[in-house]
């Protein structure tokens, strides 16, 4: 029944597996739900520019990457999209095939641009072929051998644990009848006679498909995709291993597994051999882009210029402020802090904020009370290099844990298939009182504060002060402290929702702030600090009071955390966080007009019901990075779209802080914006689905419906308000105050950051005393920024 096996040359057999590498680096990794971060789901694709990548995104998955030709035509007929933004873009554009002038650019606007259709798969031919749905039949299968094998704790039972995961699913497709029943004749055989690794299964396979070696990175891409949000589990795996500088070769496993079902259903079904010889060819002809994919990453770059133009008008120089600040508070870079950090200077003349990632410069592991397990405090670009824990003494640790297992115990009783039912008849009336009191978001009380983290391995004198001082330096703190500093985490809580950790801290790998906060504070606090900082050319004011706080994001309440004595602060205490409240509701009323169904005083009810689908936007509406004394954006509303970080280039020895802003907190936040934007513009891709259908599988992630692919990325609900989006899909626009030399000279040395912005996956914009002046070119170059050049 099968095709015949040939053996193929060396040769040919590196180029297969060197695509197949290729191919599983062209996927994004997608984090556990435990500790959701955003990823760029371009990742793999950041070498090349938006055009060269719509190419490829269209021959494999059949998106575009861009907004809607139609969506960009109206807000020129609006208005928010210019002429002069598009002569800028179209001026710009390197390619050969982009429109000749403003006229015809303006003209082909009106054209309907066709869809993009990806390449099949012999699954897909087949299904055509016979009427039987094979790609929906290989994601059934699949997810559900998937979902018991990369189980983390929720399934009662896996197959085959401790193998690979080719040698898992060989084991359970043997005794899978599935495919057999559906048609597909022979398929356990099929797999028993498979080779024993993934990588001689990839050679068969391709030998059996006439796969030519510059056909298969796509093809082999085409296929992974086809598996929806597992690859990119796999490619979780992988990225996990290499921080440790190991390996993990699970995304091979995965594209072997999909490549037996490829030779099996073209043997099945020798009635499409003609139809995948084309899609052979096709894969094999070099990615071009068309004149309509160019023509709409000018348009795309339009909207972009737009925004900046805006962004232009919003920042007109800096705000001046004189004298010692009777309040300091450090927030989160995160887009939601910029609404709150407003509302809380409007408060007093004499409050200052200031923007810093959300982990404070604290790279820890941290056992939280009741485990040992380690959580990362983090972004997760970094690895950890101290360990903290909020263990109690020995008793007190004993009696969390038994307490802990107990909880565990009884969800697992109240959730079990069968005790499911046992636990309905003899709880069911007493537990209708909780039901009712959650419907109606009654419950949901905020979680009580850990025991005060501490470092596990003690520090020396030495190492607080210069651990301090480095913080200090990043957050450009070094001078004019005020009597009272506050260290503002952020957290949400949320009801009912397996993203929970994707509205926490980024910078803390999806866990709340709380404990870098504290941490941060206590350190800084610390005597021992203070008496070695001045050797290390700062010097703390003998009053200034740190404490740490976390800022609920979808309440806008924040929490202080009195984790010492401090009686002469007492008052400024009371007054900092009366100021607080009042500061969230402002933010909470602000916020309120943008989430359906809101009012400024019910956002508290929603953090408690476990049918809200919408407790807060989350990141939704980010679209600009800006690093610059806070004089340059204060009093200026950004609706809650910018990153804001702290930086005063003239208090930055050797450009060193500099560096690591451009080298970390831009590309946590680019990863931020591009999942947005991916999930925006190629949903079917890079999205979610629907929460309502959402089903939690294996503490990974989550299906929609009762099985299939893993879905990852941003929930449609995230995105849309039910009318209209809430995210405008914009590549970030990064904006540094800082000599132009400066981040020239840094970017020569980094070249992954480099990439991102000369292959324009995200924007660079100079400030100097507030105002944009330059916009960085690909290549190192710099232009003036608003000039007649630049506009075309």
């Amino acid at each position: 029944m099968f095709l015949k096996h040939d053996r193929i040359t060396a040769s040919r057999a590196a180029q297969l597996l060197q695509a197949a590498e290729a191919a599983a680096r062209a996927i994004p990794p997608a984090f556990p739900l435990d500790a959701t971060v955003a990823v760029n789901p371009f990742l793999g694709q950041t070498g090349e520019d938006l055009a060269q990548a719509s190419t490829r995104l269209a021959r494999v998955a059949g998106i575009s990457l861009t907004q809607p030709r139609m969506a960009l035509a109206e807000k020129l007929a609006a208005g928010e999209i210019t002429d002069d933004d598009l002569s800028a873009a179209l001026t710009a554009c390197a390619a050969s095939t982009k429109p000749r002038d403003l006229a015809a650019l303006k003209a082909a606007i009106r054209e309907t641009a066709l869809a993009p259709e990806a390449l099949p798969t012999v699954a897909a031919l087949a299904a055509s072929a016979t009427g039987t749905d094979w790609p929906a039949i290989i994601a059934r299968s699949v997810g559900l051998w998937a979902a018991g094998h990369f189980d983390r704790g929720q399934a009662l039972w896996s197959p085959r644990p401790g193998h690979n995961a080719f040698a898992a699913w060989r084991e359970w497709a043997t005794h899978d009848l599935t495919p057999e029943i559906a048609g597909l004749e022979g398929f356990c055989a099929h797999v028993t006679e498979a080779p024993d690794t993934a990588d001689r299964a990839i050679l068969r396979s391709a030998e059996q498909l006439d796969l030519p070696a510059e056909a298969a990175e796509t093809a082999f891409h085409r296929l992974l995709l086809d598996l929806g949000g597992w690859p990119q589990h796999a490619r979780w795996l992988l990225w996990q291993a290499e921080l440790t500088g190991g390996t993990d070769t699970t995304l091979t496993d995965l594209l072997a597994i999909r490549l037996v079902w490829e030779e099996a259903l073209l043997a099945q079904v020798p009635a499409v051999a003609a139809g995948w010889q084309a899609t052979v060819a096709a894969h094999a002809t070099p990615l071009q882009p068309t004149p309509d994919q160019v023509l709409d990453t000018i348009l795309q770059d339009a909207a972009e210029r737009a925004h900046q133009r805006r962004l232009a008008g919003l920042l007109a120089g800096p705000s001046a402020r004189t004298g010692r600040a009777a309040l300091q508070a450090a927030f989160c870079i995160d887009v939601r802090s910029e609404i709150i950090r407003r509302a809380l200077e409007s408060q007093d003349q004499d409050i200052e904020t200031l923007g810093f990632a959300g982990f404070f410069g604290l790279p820890v592991a941290h056992r939280p009370e009741g485990t040992d397990e380690a959580q990362a405090h983090l972004p997760a670009l970094l690895n950890p290099a101290l360990t903290t824990t909020s263990h109690g003494d020995t008793q007190q640790e004993a009696a969390t844990r038994i307490a802990a297992r107990a909880r565990r115990a009884w969800g697992r009783f109240r959730q079990a298939a069968v005790s499911s039912f046992a636990f309905v008849e003899a709880a069911g009336p007493a537990y209708s009182g909780k039901l009712i009191r959650d419907a109606l978001g009654l419950g949901g009380q905020a979680p009580s504060p850990q025991r005060l983290p501490r470092f596990e391995d003690q520090l020396t004198a030495a190492q607080k002060a210069q651990t301090a001082a480095a913080i200090l330096r990043a957050m450009s703190l070094t001078e004019g402290h005020a009597r009272l500093v506050l260290l503002v985490g952020h957290g949400a809580r949320v009801t009912n929702n397996p993203h929970q950790s994707a509205y926490h801290c980024g910078a803390c790998s999806g866990q709340t702030g709380e404990v870098s906060a504290r941490l941060l504070a206590a350190l800084l606090n610390d005597p021992e600090t203070r008496a070695g900082l001045p050797a290390l050319g700062i010097t703390l004011p003998q009053d200034t009071l740190f404490v740490a706080g976390l800022h609920d994001t979808v309440t806008d309440e924040v929490t202080l955390y009195r984790d010492r004595e401090a009686p002469g602060h007492a008052a400024l205490l009371r007054q900092a966080e009366d100021w607080l409240a009042a500061a969230g509701r402002q933010a909470r009323a602000e916020r309120a007009l943008r989430l359906p169904g809101a009012a400024g005083e019910n956002l508290t009810r929603r953090a408690a019901d476990w049918a809200e689908v919408r407790p807060e936007w989350g990141l939704a509406g980010c679209g600009a990075f800006i690093a610059a004394p806070r004089s340059v954006t204060a009093g200026r509303d950004l609706a809650g779209r910018a990153f804001l970080h702290s930086y005063d280039w003239s208090q930055d020895r050797d450009f060193a802080t500099l560096e690591l802003i451009l080298t970390a907190p831009v590309v946590v936040a680019s990863w931020i914006s591009l999942q947005y934007y991916g999930s925006t513009v190629a949903p079917e891709t890079f999205g979610g689905g629907n929460k309502l259908i959402h089903n939690v599988v294996g503490g990974i992630g989550v299906v929609e419906g009762n099985g299939g692919l893993l879905r990852p990325g941003l929930p449609i609900q995230t995105l849309h308000d039910g009318e209209k989006p809430a995210h405008e899909a914009l590549r970030l626009t990064v904006l540094v105050e800082a000599p132009a030399e400066a981040i020239t000279d840094i970017l020569r040395r980094h070249d992954g950051v480099r990439q991102l912005f000369d292959n324009g996956w995200l924007h660079l914009l100079v400030l100097q005393e507030g105002r944009i002046t330059a916009r960085y070119r690909p290549g190192l170059a710099w232009e003036a920024f608003g000039t007649a050049t630049e506009a075309g």
